[in-house]
Formats: structure tokens, sequence, C-alpha cells
């Protein structure tokens, strides 16, 4: 599976059990991006995704342990590390903004030989940059 997350500048996902930020052009990005497979997600995220049509979008709460080889999935509230032997590539998007957190993302990347192969800024609509980065083993 490849899993996507946006984090702030020191690996928060979450603060109070609410979702940092969020922004409406990096949805799309994301929409683009999965548009061909499956997209996974829990109820949580998919209010993020209410106002956007997309057929690929496949909410489940134990998405996770349903998604396959080469599914997307986006992770919002659920820490990762548990599901990391299943996880083909890892993409981030990071906020570049210090945030108040209490879910952290907890893949040590470099520790487990995870490479960074892609990154790219792009402006969204809330942010004024947000950095995509992209892992393989």
């Amino acid at each position: 599976m490849i899993i996507m997350i946006c984090l702030d500048d020191r690996g928060g996902m979450l603060f109070n059990k609410r979702r940092q930020s969020q922004d409406v052009l990096l949805r799309q990005q994301i929409l683009t991006e999965t548009a061909g497979g499956r997209l996974w997600m829990n109820s949580y995220s998919a209010k993020q995704f209410a106002e956007e049509s997309a057929a690929n979008i496949v909410v489940d709460e134990t998405f996770l342990d349903k998604a396959r080889p080469g599914d997307f999935c986006f992770i919002e509230n659920v820490a990762p590390s548990a599901y990391e032997d299943k996880i083909e590539k890892i993409i981030l998007y990071r906020w570049n903004r210090n945030y108040p957190g209490d879910l952290y993302f907890d893949i040590p990347l470099e520790e487990h030989g995870w490479k960074l192969i892609e990154t790219d800024d792009f402006a969204g609509r809330s942010h004024e940059k947000i950095t995509k980065e992209v892992y393989e083993r």
C-alpha cells in the first residue's frame, strides 16, 4: 500500500483528536494522483473529501487492514508504524508550519531504510507552500 499523510514541521498529525490543517488544493492533488486506483480512508478523513466526487474513495474503519499492494491510503488519525510491513511507499505532505500536536508520525524513516526519492513544493489555497516528499525502500 501507498500511504499519504499530512504533517507539520515536528511530525504532528493531530491535536486534540482534530486534524491540524487542511487544504482544498492538496485534496485535489491527492485525487488526481490516485485516479485509477483505490483511495482508502476512514470516515473521519472522508468528511474532508465530502464535496469532491471521486468514485475511487473507499471508506472503511479498518482500511489499513484491507488495503492491498498498490492501493492508496490517506491517513490522518492512525499511527502508521503498526502497518509498516505492508507499506510500499510513503507520501508525506508537509505544512511547513508548527502546530500543536498529540499524535505524531511514528515511522523513523532513515532508521528503517526509507529513502527520499522525490520532493516537490507547491502552493495550496490556505498554505503558501506545501512540500510533498516521496519515500521508498
